[in-house]
């Protein structure tokens, strides 16, 4: 198993790429930690991979609020004594460009997109320290990467903050033996964007963009972030990994 051994915490778990990723990760053999504000899904996960005999627990995380991680890191230290990957997964999108946004529409994207994954930083950084490393990987999207034509402004200048912010995570802890890589999905399948796609042409503007013809699936996002957390990538640090079928390759 490429994870044996490693405790995981993922925030946005309860459902779509999330859980994709927390149940991939324990079947690998990580005790998985779910994170997110929806109880009911996210204990349906947890009983989920339990039944299948692998290791995850639920826990209440609301990424916007600093002391959710606080009491997050306090749970996971107690049930585990380490915390070895986080991976901050959860985030939204509010679809008004930018003569459209309202002001608390942007800084609800902000405190969940960019606030949410430094907070988790912040606090996962001393429970990896004391453990002697770990790694962190941040959920972007390919419009942390480029100027999307199909994605709102306000969108894409939250992906493009936790682009660099892994960067700078990167080449400061990287001395602690503290790793920080992103993931930079195009378009992935998900019950939101299916509903997105009963509009035909939205759902063409988007799969006519990638080399590929189809749409990320979630299990090729998952299974990139399963090859950053094995020991098979243990030298990347600070990598900006796109999954998108080459969408941002021109």
């Amino acid at each position: 198993m490429r994870l044996a051994g490693k405790t995981v915490l993922i925030s946005g778990a309860a459902q779509g790429l999330g859980a994709a990723m927390a149940r991939i990760f324990a079947e690998e053999g990580a005790y998985v930690f779910i994170g997110d504000l929806n109880s009911d899904a996210g204990k349906a996960v947890e009983a989920e991979i339990c039944q299948k005999g692998n290791k995850a627990v639920f826990l209440g995380l609301d990424v916007s609020n600093e002391q959710n991680w606080i009491d997050a890191m306090s749970l996971i230290n107690r049930e585990s004594g380490k915390l070895d990957i986080l991976v901050n997964n959860a985030g939204i999108n509010i679809r008004e460009p930018v003569e459209e946004m309202k002001v608390e529409h942007l800084d609800a994207m902000l405190a969940v997109n960019v606030k949410g994954p430094f907070l988790g930083i912040k606090h996962a950084i001393p429970l990896m320290r004391s453990g002697g490393g770990g790694l962190i990987i941040n959920i972007s999207s390919v419009c942390g990467l480029v100027g999307h034509a199909f994605t709102t402004e306000a969108y894409t200048m939250t992906k493009g903050a936790v682009t660099l912010l892994t960067k700078a995570i990167a080449v400061r802890y990287g001395k602690e033996n503290i790793r920080c890589n992103s993931i930079h999905p195009s378009t992935v399948d998900t019950p939101m964007v299916q509903e997105l796609f009963k509009d035909p042409v939205k759902k063409q503007q988007r799969i006519g963009e990638v080399p590929l013809g189809r749409l990320a699936a979630e299990a090729d996002v998952a299974n990139a972030a399963l090859f950053l957390a094995s020991g098979e990538a243990c030298f990347l640090n600070g990598v900006t990994l796109p999954v998108d079928g080459g969408t941002t390759a021109d």
